[in-house]
């Protein structure tokens, strides 16, 4: 259980529903757009997939829909399975998700088995589908599961209302029905059985689509219908998606593409112009508001696609600072969450998955949130997406010294070439890159990295900017953003020791907390049981929402995960007992995680002047050693003595 106090939501609110929200989007003239994409093959694919979906997520789509893959054990645990892809959309992206899901040759046993996976993962929306058939004229399925329409009816009679259902259209007709008329009462079956919408199939002309809208409507289909767009991207993925669809691709379309069937780029070029203009025409004849993308899996000719049509979101607004799950039991109450794993949400939201209540309003009693350990450093949507060969471009192909880890971390900060002409772009501790307004105090941040203060984590100080900020923005329009100055850093022990010394001019205004790895020297000047807040926001006729907060118990959690990494991320890309691998265990070992908290939000933030303070007393203390062993060496030869082999060490 976390730290919250509130009961699980009941999910009654319309907004919660998929289809109200296209039904709303459509009554508003809002248009949309949704991605589709299927499982990989691979682990790494599924991480790939993962990091696709974290970018194109961030363009704005109503929805992502999985595909189901039958021979892949759809229903499974592993990695690649459809409905572990699925959750994972859902619960680590935060974004609504949607679940084909198949019946053809499955019991009832099976389908309840997949359904209750399904809800237990939180996703509360399928395609029911019938699934590819061999054999036309095979025998009826004994429990019934012969159409897509008995699927509909098995979810709705054992789950009621709880899942959204869409179904699949065919604009061109079903390619195992030969009967156009028929295929559409089919279809009007469907949606009386509980479909709430339709998908349909692609096509290559959009009068197809709006003849196929209007013959719906005739007989009494009234639900929405929304188009599926192919963007045309290689002849090959052409020929393989028509022929699986059992389409024709017209003689306009072929025509074009023979000539220039070897040139990828070319094919994607005109496959971009043609989804362009036909999606263009959909849009404008004031029967479409809503656009269903194949992906294939791609990225660019999508994109590009919605770019062109205005569709693909530049600027999204973010409910919270933080990237939120999808999962609607917990989307509907968290708010608040601590600050650390700001750059690392998806470790936040897996160690924090068992939870039962979430902090909504207010951090609660912090005196023992239940974070769930993370042992699995490499699970597939915490992975590194940059193979090994490339971080150690980015990272060091050898480490000779300290040194040359503090330029690691000045030019990822500074986004300069390092001296492998490589930019850095990734750390053990970010997820996504340099956040914004990491970005903000670049300059800065940079200078004191390379002195050996390693920053994993900051924000700089706001005093009621606007809640459309570009930076720091998040909320309702017409609110007010609040930012302490916060910082989080690593340094060994003669900074952390001098550290120490300058925070005593600095209370009450500075909160500090300093702890080593093992946690055995554990200082701080803030009260381990109450949480700091760090940012808020104020909004009319609402209470004030305090999202980040600095939580001293927290921050012992994150420090394992923080001191972890430089294990598990970056001493591993090394041999054992290599010298690379020595220098990040040594700073692993030795160093000690800090944060400060400006508490003075108005005024100009003072941790910089605290961390040249520190760095003046560290430079004095380490000046005085040396003059104390040089003046023991010079001793020692004057006297004609041994030099103390651990004075010369």
């Amino acid at each position: 259980m976390g730290p919250g106090n509130n009961d699980v939501p009941k999910f009654t609110n319309d907004s919660d529903n998929l289809s109200e929200r296209i039904k709303s989007r459509i009554a508003s003239g809002d248009n949309f757009f949704s991605l589709e994409f299927f499982p990989p093959r691979t682990e790494q694919g599924a991480s790939n997939l993962i990091g696709r979906l974290d970018r194109m997520g961030g363009g704005g789509p109503l929805f992502i829909d999985i595909t189901w893959h039958p021979a892949g054990d759809p229903g499974g645990d592993k990695i690649t399975s459809s409905t572990k892809i699925a959750g994972t959309v859902l619960t680590y992206c935060g974004l609504e998700t949607m679940l084909h899901m198949t019946c053809i040759n499955q019991s009832a046993d099976t389908m309840l088995k997949h359904l209750e996976k399904t809800k237990s993962l939180g996703i509360r929306n399928i395609l029911a589908l019938r699934g590819d058939c061999e054999d036309e004229n095979r025998p009826l399925n004994d429990d019934g599961f012969n159409y897509g329409v008995d699927l509909v009816k098995f979810i709705r009679k054992h789950y009621g209302q709880y899942f959204t259902i869409c179904v699949a259209g065919y604009p061109n007709g079903h390619p195992d029905n030969p009967s156009y008329k028929n295929d559409l009462h089919y279809l009007k079956d469907k949606v009386d059985a509980g479909a709430d919408f339709i998908i349909t199939q692609l096509f290559f002309k959009a009068n197809d689509f709006l003849q196929f809208v209007d013959d719906c409507r005739d007989i009494g289909i009234l639900c929405p219908i929304i188009p599926g767009i192919f963007p045309i991207q290689t002849n090959r993925s052409l020929v393989q998606l028509t022929k699986l669809s059992k389409l024709d691709i017209p003689e306009e379309v072929a025509n074009v593409i023979e000539p220039i069937k070897e040139n990828d780029a070319a094919i994607r070029k005109f496959g971009i112009d043609f989804a362009t203009d036909m999606c263009r025409t959909l849009l404008n004849s004031g029967k479409v508001n809503g656009l269903h993308m194949y992906t294939l899996n791609l990225e660019t000719a999508t994109a590009q696609i919605l770019k062109n049509l205005g569709l693909w979101c530049t600027e999204v607004a973010r409910p919270l600072p933080w990237r939120a799950s999808g999962k609607l039991e917990r989307k509907s109450h968290e708010e608040i969450r601590p600050i650390f794993w700001v750059d690392r949400p998806k470790s936040y939201i897996h160690r924090t998955q068992e939870w039962d209540e979430f902090p909504n309003g207010r951090w609660g009693d912090s005196a023992s949130p239940a974070f769930g350990e993370l042992k699995n450093y490499h699970l597939f949507f915490l992975r590194s997406r940059t193979p090994v060969s490339k971080l150690k471009q980015q990272w060091g192909e050898e480490l000779n010294s300290e040194e040359d880890v503090f330029h690691v971390f000045e030019h990822f900060i500074n986004g300069k070439k390092n001296q492998n002409g490589v930019k850095v772009t990734e750390t053990p501790w970010s997820d996504d890159g340099l956040s914004p307004e990491t970005a903000l105090l670049s300059e800065t941040l940079a200078k004191y990295n390379a002195l050996g203060v390693l920053t994993i984590n900051s924000q700089p100080n706001v005093n009621g900017v606007p809640s459309t900020h570009p930076i720091f923005g998040w909320g309702d329009k017409g609110g007010y953003i609040y930012q302490k100055a916060y910082l989080e850093f690593f340094v060994n022990e003669t900074n952390a020791q001098a550290l120490k010394q300058v925070l005593s001019e600095y209370e009450p205004r500075v909160l500090y907390h300093i702890i080593n790895r093992c946690g055995e020297e554990d200082y701080t000047n803030a009260d381990r049981k109450v949480p700091n807040a760090v940012t808020w926001g104020i909004f009319g006729g609402k209470e004030v929402i305090q999202p980040t907060v600095v939580d001293p118990v927290s921050f012992k959690v994150w420090k394992d995960e923080a001191f972890a990494l430089w294990l598990e991320k970056w001493a591993k890309l090394y041999d054992d007992k290599s010298h690379s691998r020595e220098i990040i265990e040594d700073i692993a070992s030795n160093y000690y995680l800090v944060n400060l908290v400006d508490n003075d939000y108005p005024n100009e933030n003072i941790l910089w002047e605290v961390l040249d303070k520190m760095l003046h007393i560290a430079q004095t203390s380490r000046d005085k050693n040396e003059n104390v062993i040089t003046h023991v060496v010079e001793k020692s030869l004057n006297g004609h003595s041994h030099v103390n082999d651990k004075i010369v060490a």
